[in-house]
């Protein structure tokens, strides 16, 4: 008997309990009452048993069938929300969304923004990684996770593309009563002596070493780490050193009065956000409707940011 049961029968069953008759279920599945009369005695035949007391009005089940319509009350939500699942996904109105960051002090923004995506967009499972523990792009191009932030795309992986979200200065912050902070701006010598704080991320991932300390060949006097921005910028406003962050990330501080900031460099040091994805997934509704509301949201939200055009490079 395998193979036997489809989920036809179990559609046909369903709509004769719900409707009490077999014209008005014949009616509901757009079938002709001789059809689904054949096809009801058809089951029964493979079955081996009666599915309902048919003398009686409106139709009683069966212990066989009511066996089958507990199938059926099991079975057919599951598949009605994978259909529903698949056809949003042909339509490009849903599918996987993992995300994983590479910057700390992306959750202010990323938050509120994957908030206001889920209202528009409830039919894409969305998660988020931190990609502090593992690489997120070589993730990205197995499949793993499906959109990396990040401000280092890697020129030695193909098969990415890289949607730029915004251009945002990256800035120094001093304890509120350091000489530094009236300076107007900050050469790479002037951290010789400074004890600099950073997120527990190797050195070639921090723009203050790669594009301002390391090409002027200087190193700070000391670096210790942080997990927490929050805990980062009260070390600095305790006078336990300085650190590199976005400017957006310091403003709760600095209206408080405990740091101030220093441009790094004559012309500041800005650095630019992507979304990487990957190339074949780059125009999919659901993946640039992200990358929109990412732009708005930031754009609204965000002190000194910039936005950028599409190809635009990580550095300069």
């Amino acid at each position: 008997m395998s193979g036997w049961l489809e989920l036809r029968h179990l559609r046909s069953l369903k709509a004769i309990r719900e409707t009490g008759s077999l014209v008005a279920a014949a009616e509901r599945l757009h079938l002709t009452q001789s059809a689904l009369s054949h096809q009801i005695k058809a089951l029964e035949t493979q079955v081996g048993a009666e599915l309902f007391f048919r003398r009686t009005r409106p139709l009683r089940l069966a212990p066989a069938g009511q066996m089958l319509l507990e199938l059926a009350d099991r079975i057919l939500p599951e598949v009605e929300t994978v259909e529903q699942r698949l056809g949003n996904l042909a339509a490009g109105e849903g599918g996987r969304l993992h995300l994983a960051i590479e910057c700390h002090s992306c959750y202010q923004w990323l938050l509120p923004t994957m908030e206001r995506y889920r209202e528009h967009w409830p039919e894409v499972e969305m998660d988020l990684s931190m990609g502090f523990s593992f690489h997120p792009l070589p993730a990205l191009v197995r499949g793993d996770i499906d959109m990396v932030i990040t401000s280092d795309p890697d020129p030695d992986l193909t098969g990415i593309h890289y949607a730029p979200l915004f251009r945002h200065e990256v800035q120094l912050a001093v304890p509120a009563e350091s000489p530094l902070a009236d300076r107007a701006h900050l050469e790479p010598e002037d951290l010789i002596d400074q004890t600099l704080i950073t997120y527990p991320v190797c050195r070639s991932r921090l723009d203050v070493f790669t594009r301002f300390l390391d090409p002027a060949g200087v190193e700070p006097a000391a670096v210790r780490t942080s997990e927490l921005s929050v805990m980062i910028a009260q070390l600095v406003a305790s006078r336990r050193g300085v650190t590199a962050m976005p400017s957006w990330a310091l403003d709760e501080h600095l209206s408080r009065g405990q740091i101030r900031v220093c441009r790094l460099g004559a012309d500041g040091l800005w650095s630019t956000l992507y979304a990487a994805m990957r190339e074949e997934e780059a125009g999919l509704p659901y993946l640039t409707a992200f990358v929109a509301a990412a732009r708005q949201l930031t754009g609204e939200r965000l002190r000194g940011i910039r936005p950028v055009a599409e190809g635009a490079t990580a550095a300069g």
